[in-house]
């Protein structure tokens, strides 16, 4: 991987004007000129489980929306604009409950993580969901973040038949829309079943793909967005496959290793790898 100075990391502050536009439905969005897209071939760093000073070479870094940006590199906003982050459910129940997915009265949970399913049933839901997700986004901009990745885009395929593709795309598109009025590049994290309307229809900038070489569908990613791509792979499983994505794509785009929980490099059971 190829490092370079980047930059990254100033706060800055969006206008109200522009602040109040990315929040309302308008027509058209800026050139991709008005955003940096994410750069090609460097060192990526994921860093959800906690901030931390970044591994040696790395020129790209994502962190949740409520850290800091790291100074000096590209930085990717972690915003999960479509399930609740872990420790929110009592504030959805409280100021939102009916933007939460249930069935027959029940909460639909990814039960992976123990997050509830936003419900983007109805464009009117939908628009209210933006809306809240609009805000973070906003405060991603604000924190001096290049970039935003918007998770669990693939609720649908835990929402027990509740919830389209369909469905999800549309509200991705209002994610996407605001983070382009705010000069953001968006990402689109996994969900390859999109094939090229990620990009034509919705108009996401990049991917992030996890587990993509252990379950066949890099292509699908790169076929779409070409060196546009940070692949994660995980330490869970055999190791056989992110030496094969090393060797495939490996000059192509940014592959990583990573421990599942995402730690720092304080806890033992940290791992990371890059190639």
């Amino acid at each position: 991987m190829s490092t370079g100075r980047l930059v990254g990391g100033t706060r800055r502050r969006v206008p109200a004007a522009l602040l109040a536009g990315a929040l309302i439905s308008a027509v058209g969005v800026p050139a991709a000129s008005a955003r940096i897209g994410l750069p090609p071939d460097i060192a990526a760093s994921y860093q959800l489980g906690g901030a931390y000073k970044p591994e040696l070479g790395v020129g790209v870094v994502a962190r949740d929306r409520t850290e800091q940006p790291s100074i000096g590199r590209y930085n990717i906003c972690y915003v999960n604009g479509f399930q609740t982050q872990p420790g929110t459910r009592s504030w959805w129940k409280k100021r939102h409950p009916r933007l939460l997915l249930r069935k027959r009265s029940k909460l639909v949970v990814d039960s992976d993580w123990g997050e509830v399913l936003l419900d983007t049933s109805s464009r009117r839901k939908r628009k209210k969901i933006a809306r809240i997700v609009g805000r973070w986004t906003v405060g991603c901009a604000n924190k001096g973040y290049q970039a935003v990745e918007f998770d669990n885009l693939d609720s649908f395929t835990r929402s027990r038949n509740r919830l389209s593709m369909g469905n999800n795309s549309a509200l991705a598109k209002k994610l996407v829309r605001t983070a382009h009025r705010l000069g953001l590049a968006a990402g689109q994290k996994n969900t390859a079943e999109l094939g090229a309307r990620g990009r034509t229809k919705i108009g996401f900038d990049f991917a992030v793909a996890e587990e993509c070489q252990r379950y066949a569908e890099c292509d699908r990613y790169l076929n779409v967005y070409g060196s546009a791509v940070i692949e994660i792979e995980y330490t869970d499983y055999s190791a056989s496959y992110f030496t094969a994505a090393c060797a495939d794509h490996g000059a192509q785009i940014s592959i990583i290793r990573r421990d599942r929980q995402l730690r720092t490099p304080s806890d033992p059971a940290y791992r990371y790898q890059e190639c």
